[in-house]
């Protein structure tokens, strides 16, 4: 028996609901804006996003030590470098920065709009 439900990752940044329709470009979905504040991302046949406004908020500079990326998303881009070119020109289009393309590793790392990385992974299905 476990104890808790895993419900919502929440992700602190300036614009709620800009950063939640960006996600629901990559991943699908609609936001609903619960308040100029929080922003939820149901997405389908996956886990819930949430949004949180923060005043002053600082961006992360992945890799930097004294501005750590606290977490990052990963994305299965399929099993193929053409997929993963493929998911890129889609996140480029919806304003994801990339950060890091090595091909000899198995993903790509960008960052969304307000800084948080993520990575495109291939995955052997």
């Amino acid at each position: 028996m476990t104890a808790v439900r895993f419900r919502s990752t929440v992700i602190d940044c300036p614009d709620p609901l800009a950063l939640a329709g960006f996600y629901a470009g990559v991943l699908g979905g609609t936001p609903r804006a619960a308040s100029d504040e929080w922003v939820v991302l149901d997405i389908p046949d996956g886990p819930r996003i949430a949004f949180q406004r923060v005043t002053d908020y600082t961006p992360p500079e992945w890799p930097r030590a004294d501005r750590p990326q606290q977490f990052h998303l990963d994305f299965d881009a399929g099993s193929t470098w053409e997929s993963v070119d493929a998911a890129e020109t889609a996140v480029l289009a919806l304003g994801a920065r990339l950060l890091q393309k090595v091909d000899e590793e198995d993903f790509r790392v960008y960052a969304d709009p307000a800084g948080h990385p993520f990575c495109l992974c291939r995955i052997d299905h």
